[in-house]
């Protein structure tokens, strides 16, 4: 049997059950996919340390080029003891995050004394992304999660492709660059050592570099902490900057090339 959609018609019965409103693809339609980001974030970061998961992240929204969206915050919390981090597009990470939503009142509504932890979260991700990938359709961003449950500390990757492992440090862009070394002969054998304070040094120290080198890093920047006691994200801040060696450099404000 064959059928034709005529979106100027009232006849919207579809003997293949397809959505009508997509029924102008087999119609000869083309379909259409995101190829690449409009508003996109840059650089993330996270480090296990002694009391849990710290994880860091700038506020820009970059359009193109443009740095157009300086107050977006990129870290979330999911559920009590799981808190994401995410590179890439804004808009894709609206979509998750109203997934990751919908799947935690899902899980409370239940009330079988079981919360998805940070691992069973990870997994999720992983399996979205995979799948949206293998639907040629990928939600175009790059997750950090961080986590900290019964004890355990975790700290993971995931991004567009499904591509997952579990580290003491990662970086995400440009920071896997510049920063990963960093944090790697920082944090690396000292997971059980160091502490809150030179964490946030530690990430600071990153984001200051991520700062000058970095087109799609303003210096506005929020830290999420996963201890114990919960997940707790600070208001944006500022880390010192100096530019002042720029005067030597030709092409640096008033010098001649």
């Amino acid at each position: 049997m064959e059928w034709n959609f005529d979106p100027f018609s009232n006849n919207s019965f579809n003997h293949y059950g397809n959505n009508p409103i997509n029924a102008s693809h087999s119609a000869g339609g083309i379909i259409q996919r995101t190829q690449s980001p409009k508003v996109w974030g840059g650089t993330t970061l996270g480090v296990v340390y002694q009391d849990g998961v710290m994880l860091a992240a700038d506020t820009l929204g970059s359009w193109g080029q443009l740095a157009r969206y300086r107050k977006e915050e990129r870290l979330y919390p999911v559920g009590n003891f799981t808190a994401i981090a995410y590179a890439g597009d804004m808009s894709d990470f609206q979509y998750t995050k109203h997934m990751l939503d919908s799947l935690m009142i899902k899980e409370y509504y239940i009330n079988d004394d079981h919360v998805l932890s940070t691992p069973h979260v990870y997994e999720y991700l992983s399996r979205v992304m995979y799948h949206r990938r293998t639907k040629m359709d990928p939600l175009w961003n790059t997750f950090i999660v961080g986590g900290y449950n019964n004890g355990e500390r975790f700290l993971g990757y995931v991004d567009l492709l499904g591509t997952t492992y579990q580290s003491s440090a990662i970086s995400t862009g440009l920071g896997a660059y510049y920063a990963q070394p960093i944090l790697r002969k920082a944090v690396e054998g000292r997971e059980g050592l160091l502490t809150e304070a030179e964490a946030i040094e530690l990430l600071n120290s990153c984001m200051r570099v991520l700062f000058y080198r970095d087109c799609k890093v303003i210096n506005s920047i929020q830290r999420a902490k996963v201890t114990a006691a919960g997940v707790e994200i600070t208001e944006p801040y500022s880390v010192s900057s100096e530019w002042g060696f720029g005067e030597g450099v030709r092409g640096f404000g008033s010098q001649k090339q």
